[in-house]
């Protein structure tokens, strides 16, 4: 299977599933969903072969959050680029969190359709 130019990560699926058909739409380029860490993880060479990946903030009480993730990319030696969206405010500790990070962007849910277009481009925005 080719590798994803693309790796989602959220846990609501039906946003995983419109995530792809966008990416379908406007970059006509592969792109992997997966709902949790865990399965990030399990598709580690697909995901180290993507040149941007989107993660989640929150993946739901006591889950490892889209930080860990990202903690674990890093880890990985991951080069690509890395981009965060959260439905929570700037205030959550998480967020708080993620917007230290140098090198990564924090995006707030939903995310219009053409920022999302925007992220596609194979040039960080």
């Amino acid at each position: 299977m080719a590798h994803p130019g693309v790796v989602f990560l959220d846990d609501d699926e039906d946003l995983r599933e419109l995530f792809v058909d966008v990416v379908a739409l406007f970059a006509e380029r592969d792109c992997l969903t997966v709902g949790s860490v865990d399965e990030l993880v399990e598709q580690r060479k697909r995901v180290l072969a993507a040149e941007l990946i989107i993660l989640d903030i929150n993946l739901g009480p006591g889950l490892p959050s889209g930080l860990d993730a990202y903690k674990w990319l890093r880890e990985q030696n991951y080069g690509g680029r890395v981009v965060f969206l959260t439905g929570h405010a700037a205030s959550h500790p998480l967020v708080a969190e993620a917007r230290r990070l140098a090198g990564v962007r924090v995006y707030e849910k939903p995310l219009p359709v053409p920022t999302i277009a925007r992220l596609l481009e194979r040039e960080p925005d």
